[in-house]
C-alpha cells in the first residue's frame, strides 16, 4: 500500500517553498517517504522512513541482504533481526534527528506545523520551541489542534490546499 502512495499537491509546494529559501529545514513525523519522492532534498525523519530497512541490533541501515526466505531476513554483518527504519511506540527519537530539528526550530523565522495533532511528543514541542524564539508560526490542520490558539496564524483546511495556495500567491 505504501508503494502506490503518491505526494499531493502539499509535499511539492513544500518542494517549490524549499528551491526559493536559501535555509529551509523540512522535520517530518510521517514515515512514508513521500516528501523525498516530491523532491524534498532537507528532511529529518523524526520518525525514520519505512522504505529503508536496518539491523535490529546495529542499528546500521543495509541495502541488500540474501533472500533466504527468513521472516524477518537477518543483518548480513551481523545476523541480527532486520526491520524497517521507524521508530516504534514506546521507542525513543533518533538523538541526531531531534537535535537537528531543534536547533532547526530554535533558528528558524517561520515554522509550519502542518498535518498534525499536535500531541505525540516530544515533536509535539517544536512549534513551542520556534515561538519562544520569536518564530511566525503558521498552523495547517483541518482540525483546530493543541496548537492552534498559541500559532501566529492558523488554517483549518486540507494542507494540499492552503500550502498550493500560499505558493501561488506568494511567487505567481
Amino acid at each position: 500500500m505504501i508503494a502506490k502512495a503518491r505526494p499531493n499537491p502539499g509535499h511539492y509546494a513544500l518542494v517549490d517553498m524549499e528551491q526559493r529559501f536559501p535555509s529551509f529545514t523540512l522535520i517530518t513525523q510521517n514515515v512514508d517517504g513521500l516528501h523525498q519522492l516530491a523532491g524534498s532534498k532537507a528532511v529529518i525523519n523524526l520518525h525514520g522512513n519505512i522504505q529503508l530497512t536496518k539491523c535490529s541490533q546495529e542499528g546500521i541501515l543495509v541495502e541488500k541482504w540474501e533472500d533466504t526466505g527468513e521472516v524477518p531476513p537477518r543483518c548480513p554483518h551481523c545476523g541480527g533481526l532486520l526491520r524497517p527504519d521507524v521508530v516504534w511506540f514506546g521507542e525513543a527519537l533518533p538523538p541526531t534527528a531531534f537535535n537537528a530539528a531543534s536547533q532547526a526550530a530554535r533558528r528558524c523565522d517561520l515554522f509550519f506545523s502542518i498535518g498534525t495533532s499536535g500531541v505525540v511528543e516530544p515533536a509535539a514541542s517544536l512549534p513551542y520551541l520556534a515561538l519562544e524564539h520569536g518564530a511566525v508560526v503558521v498552523e495547517i490542520n483541518p482540525s483546530e489542534t493543541p496548537l492552534t490558539s498559541d500559532a501566529t496564524y492558523a488554517f483549518q483546511e486540507p494542507s494540499g490546499q492552503v500550502l498550493s495556495a500560499l505558493v501561488e500567491a506568494v511567487w505567481s
